[in-house]
Formats: C-alpha cells, sequence, structure tokens
C-alpha cells in the first residue's frame, strides 16, 4: 500500500497532515512546508527566477516544476493544493496573473498580465448546502509551446491551447484552441489560422 493511499484510507491522520501543512481555512503552506520541504520536492531549474512578490501556495502532496530560464513575475499567485503546475522552459508567467492547477504550460510560452488560468471549478448544485462546503472538480488546462496568451485572458477548465496559438487580450477561452491559430473575444472564437499551403495566417469566417 503506498503512503497516499494509507493516508486517504484515515480521515483523522488525513486532516492532522493537513492541518500541519496549511491553517485551517487558508491556501497558504506553512512557512516550514515553503522553508524545509518544498524545495527538496518541487524541480526548479537552478536558471528559473520566481519574484519576491509570488504568492507562491505550492504543496508537496502535488506537483510543481518551473524550467530554465523561466519568469514568474510579481504579485502573481501559483497554487497547486488540488492539481499539479508545471511550467516548461524559456515561459514567462506575467505580472498579476493567477495559475491554479491542474496546469500545464509549455515551453518558449508568453503570458501577459493579469491572466487566470483555473483548472478548478465548484459543485453548486446542492442548494441546500452553501458552494464553498460542496466538492470541488478539477480538469487539467494545458497550454502547448510558444503560445501567447494576452493579457486580462481567462482560461478555463479542460481547455488545451494548440502550439504556436495566440489569445487576444480579455478573452474567455472555454473551447479548445487549435495549433497555429489565433483567437479572441467572450466567449473565444476563431479569427486567423495558419495556412500551411501558401504560408499564411488567414482570417477564419464564424458565419452560421
Amino acid at each position: 500500500m503506498s503512503l497516499k493511499s494509507y493516508v486517504d484510507q484515515r480521515p483523522a491522520l488525513k486532516r492532522l497532515i493537513h492541518w500541519l501543512l496549511i491553517p485551517t481555512n487558508q491556501a497558504r503552506p506553512r512557512l516550514w512546508v515553503s522553508w524545509f520541504v518544498n524545495p527538496f520536492i518541487h524541480k526548479r531549474h537552478s536558471s528559473s527566477v520566481v519574484r519576491s512578490k509570488v504568492r507562491l501556495d505550492v504543496l508537496p502532496f502535488n506537483a510543481f516544476s518551473l524550467g530554465a530560464h523561466s519568469t514568474v513575475e510579481s504579485f502573481c499567485v501559483v497554487n497547486n493544493g488540488v492539481g499539479d503546475v508545471h511550467i516548461g522552459s524559456h515561459s514567462t508567467v506575467g505580472i498579476g496573473s493567477v495559475v491554479i492547477g491542474p496546469v500545464h504550460i509549455g515551453n518558449d510560452v508568453i503570458i501577459a498580465q493579469h491572466v487566470v488560468f483555473s483548472g478548478l471549478n465548484h459543485s453548486y448544485e446542492d442548494i441546500s448546502v452553501a458552494i464553498h462546503r460542496q466538492p470541488v472538480t478539477t480538469r487539467p488546462i494545458v497550454i502547448e509551446d510558444e503560445c501567447w496568451i494576452g493579457a486580462n485572458a481567462v482560461i478555463t477548465a479542460g481547455v488545451t491551447i494548440g502550439k504556436h496559438s495566440v489569445v487576444a487580450g480579455g478573452s474567455v477561452v472555454t473551447k479548445n484552441v487549435p495549433p497555429y491559430s489565433v483567437v479572441g473575444g467572450n466567449p473565444a472564437r476563431l479569427l486567423k489560422q495558419y495556412n500551411s499551403t501558401n504560408g499564411q495566417w488567414e482570417k477564419v469566417s464564424n458565419r452560421s
């Protein structure tokens, strides 16, 4: 039996461990976890940068990794409490952005300011229970290599954005984006795609 399975089968022990890692009703780990546990568990390349004003709410029971020459800018929040967070190499998470796992960000990705990625959703269907007391669901977000995500965009749970695609600023992306595409709007729709035959980016007709 794995250690995780052992703990999962013992609710009282699980609650105690959770309390030792995180203060009650909080998302941020205790300082001893950030200082003495996470550095030995999570994979951060020596050339990566996490600015001093980042809120790094990462815990040891889910994965967090940050690749070579990648940067998480000031005032960002990164949270792996309900799912792994992986950020590849040569990628930037712009000022004030929020990354809530499960999220996988590839290599050479540009994320502008105040972008929100949330692989988490709250259940709400039971009207006799407050929403914050209902279970959460997760679906992974995947941002493939070489993408550019514009400022103030929102990427919702379960979305994959294909390689070398662009999300216009202020967009709300609720569906998968094909590789080599440009999307924009709320909800985001396809605006352009790269035509490999003629080597041109072409506008896409969205007429029904």
